[in-house]
């Protein structure tokens, strides 16, 4: 029997790790072999949304960042999120990240986590995080195109990972890109090389809308919900 949507994502989260030399000052984020907890919140939360054979439509971020999936191990997804909207308890972390604000805001709107997770699977260009180490020892976010060095070196991950999950189920006529700036034209550049879907429709960033938009945040969530609406089938 075909294993479940959920089982394909559990299986491929497990097994995630990267082999390739990343350039200077630049470190790998795994939340699922850091962090003792993620692995079992992210079981729980794929059986509980996913343990299904239905088809989804692939909804692209950049790369995992510290604060969302880096603690939760689910995309877009913070620990406040995690609690008080998808009932999943964690113990010991507590991460408020804005772009898991408005896009639990447009999960509401659009019938809550139960009818979007059916429709929708939230992926990344690069399925595991990058930090840059600053000269006092701190690690900030880095994002996969913030270095051509970068990108040059994870390039062959990234596109297998993605061929990867679209193995899972993902309606491959259509992409939402999160990030109408460089993850929107790498992905574009990377889609008319591999053919991954018919068509890449980029979206603002939700941290773009929180820290920029804030007073039109309504506006992007209408504007969200209309691209859905859009491609629906």
């Amino acid at each position: 029997m075909m294993h479940t949507f959920a089982e394909q994502v559990i299986a491929f989260n497990s097994h995630l790790h990267y082999t390739g030399i990343l350039p200077p000052g630049i470190r790998i984020m795994n939340p699922f072999r850091e962090q003792p907890q993620v692995m079992d919140i992210m079981r729980q939360f794929y059986r509980k949304y996913y343990g299904d054979h239905h088809q989804r439509r692939m909804i692209m971020g950049i790369n995992p960042g510290r604060l969302g999936s880096g603690a939760t191990g689910i995309p877009f997804t913070d620990t406040k999120r995690l609690t008080e909207v998808l009932d999943i308890g964690i113990e010991g972390v507590k991460t408020h990240e804005p772009s898991s604000v408005f896009v639990y805001d447009v999960i509401s709107a659009y019938g809550g986590p139960t009818a979007f997770y059916k429709d929708f699977y939230f992926a990344s260009v690069s399925p595991l995080g990058f930090t840059s180490v600053k000269a006092d020892g701190s690690e900030v976010n880095y994002n996969y195109y913030d270095s051509k060095a970068l990108t040059n070196a994870v390039y062959d991950f990234m596109v297998s990972s993605i061929r990867e999950q679209l193995a899972f189920g993902i309606d491959t006529d259509v992409c939402y890109c999160f990030g109408t700036g460089k993850n929107a034209a790498f992905l574009q550049q990377l889609n008319a090389k591999e053919q991954f879907f018919k068509t890449i429709v980029p979206l603002e960033h939700p941290r773009f809308v929180m820290q920029y938009r804030l007073k039109r945040k309504e506006e992007y969530i209408t504007k969200y919900l209309e691209a859905f609406a859009a491609y629906s089938k």
